[in-house]
């Protein structure tokens, strides 16, 4: 691979970290991207997505040479529309190149028009390989120069998934120097750790996997799972969203608890704490497959006494106990960007290593049980009160007869400005609630993070005052759209 000569234009599979190789091209990176130093590298921009990273050279494979064997170990439906991209591109490449064949004689006697002045030469398919050279350099700003969400450590990580980026890294330390480790009051062990090691790669365990709950979250987490070659048994109570997972590779509980009795480890991600309950104590639940040595992994966002009684009733079946709250939306569940808060047995921790880096760009371990569910809702608690504050700011502009368009590019030019601020404002401009985040879930991660400040009398009267707000948009019939949708309770 070493002897690869590649040019602007070219056809190439790359292999970006975790990620299967990926069809794409090689373009010229913006003015103000340095090039990694270190090892020779391109820059690839990915078909069917919005992707362009670094790529060491030893990383990447002639396009059309390579296709077969690419097509054939990787049956994934978006690494398809990819494939079906490029060969769109090629397409189009050939059909222009053709047109410009065929009208070359006309063009030799019509090189000027009729006043004189000389016509354009049709383009050929290097020019067209090469017309993205420039694309990258105008991209918009947020591509390159927003960072208020870190993602990767990796230097030659510049740009994948939901136009999120980071600088490359000061310090290229090796990541287990980058590893915090944190010891408090309570002489709690902290860590938090990049989910992805800095050759990228990914081993998946060979223990069975389990997955209970396919909603927007759990779905995301399935398909990435199976991406990176977990073998992964899967239960809905709605069991027609099981078929698509089937298709992709997944194998079929019929129960909670016979997908327990079948996988080493289980994951189930549900919408809140009485249905995490009743699917562990409910007939045919969890804990009627729970063995001595089973691990059991509670990915809800739930309240720390849920977490508690789950511990105790799996623990005491001699099986063994993680809880690991997910931080992030769909979106970033499809993205396989999701921040996981882990917090009980640390064995499993580890054990589920590989699941954690195809689900997440970062995870961390809390200490004993209850610390993972008090995390998540204190994040849940900020980003809701953020959102109803942002509602309320837009509608203030609106009655005092302020763009709100405007006030959204101020917040966008400011510290305030991240991705979700962005998102979550174009949601209400365009009136487009799709639930990324549903409401009914903030408002629920809300009430119980009220009561997490209860049990240690805590005041919490920003949380309050939003969670009325949300209680408010739910009677408005709102419950089902994305938490953005707080803004109708504004309006009505």
């Amino acid at each position: 691979m070493a002897s690869l000569h590649l040019r602007i234009g070219d056809l190439v599979w790359g292999k970006l970290g975790r990620y299967p190789p990926w069809p794409g091209k090689v373009v010229s990176p913006p003015k103000d991207l340095k090039k990694p130093t270190g090892k020779k590298c391109f820059f690839v921009k990915f078909f069917g997505t919005e992707d362009h990273a670094w790529i060491k050279v030893e990383q990447l494979k002639p396009y059309h040479p390579h296709k077969a064997e690419m097509i054939k170990i990787n049956k994934g439906k978006r690494f398809q529309q990819a494939v079906d991209a490029v060969e769109e591109f090629l397409k189009k490449a050939k059909g222009k190149e053709q047109a410009s064949h065929n009208g070359s004689s006309e063009e030799k006697s019509k090189s000027t028009t009729a006043d004189g002045k000389k016509r354009k030469s049709p383009k050929t398919v290097k020019a067209l390989l090469e017309e993205d050279k420039n694309d990258l350099a105008s991209h918009k700003q947020t591509v390159f120069e927003k960072n208020d969400k870190k993602v990767k450590d990796d230097p030659y990580f510049h740009h994948f998934l939901l136009s999120q980026t980071e600088k490359p890294c000061s310090s290229l330390e090796p990541i287990s120097k980058r590893l915090k480790i944190i010891e408090e009051v309570a002489s709690t062990s902290i860590q938090a750790a990049d989910s992805t090691a800095i050759n990228g790669s990914i081993t998946p365990t060979d223990k069975r996997i389990g997955f209970l709950g396919l909603g927007h979250m759990g779905s995301g987490i399935v398909s990435n799972l199976l991406k990176m070659g977990h073998i992964v048994t899967v239960w809905n109570r709605t069991a027609e969203k099981c078929d698509l997972f089937i298709q992709e590779g997944a194998r079929l509980g019929r129960t909670p608890a016979e997908v327990v009795s079948m996988c080493e480890i289980t994951f189930s991600c549900v919408s809140d704490p009485k249905a995490a309950k009743d699917l562990v104590l409910g007939p045919s639940g969890v804990l009627q497959g729970i063995r001595p040595g089973k691990c059991y992994v509670e990915m809800s966002t739930v309240d720390p006494e849920t977490i508690a009684e789950l511990s105790q009733v799996i623990t005491s079946r001699g099986g063994r106990f993680l809880e690991a709250a997910v931080s992030g939306s769909q979106q970033l569940s499809n993205d396989g960007m999701l921040v996981i808060l882990a917090a009980g047995d640390r064995t499993v921790y580890e054990d589920c290593s590989s699941c954690f880096q195809a689900m997440g760009k970062t995870s961390f371990f809390l200490g004993e049980a209850g610390n993972a569910a008090k995390m998540m809702l204190i994040l849940s608690m900020v980003q809701g009160s953020f959102m109803a504050t942002i509602a309320e700011g837009l509608t203030l502009a609106q009655v005092t007869g302020q763009s709100q368009q405007t006030f959204l590019d101020i917040l966008c030019q400011g510290q305030m400005a991240s991705t979700f601020l962005d998102q979550k404002c174009q949601n209400i401009l365009q009136g487009n609630f799709k639930p990324d985040y549903y409401l009914k879930h903030i408002q629920k991660d809300l009430r119980l993070a009220i009561s997490v400040g209860d049990s240690v009398n805590h005041p919490t009267p920003m949380a309050a005052a939003a969670n009325e707000v949300y209680k408010r948009a739910k009677a408005l019939d709102q419950s089902d759209n994305d938490m953005s949708a707080v803004y109708r309770a504004y309006i009505h």
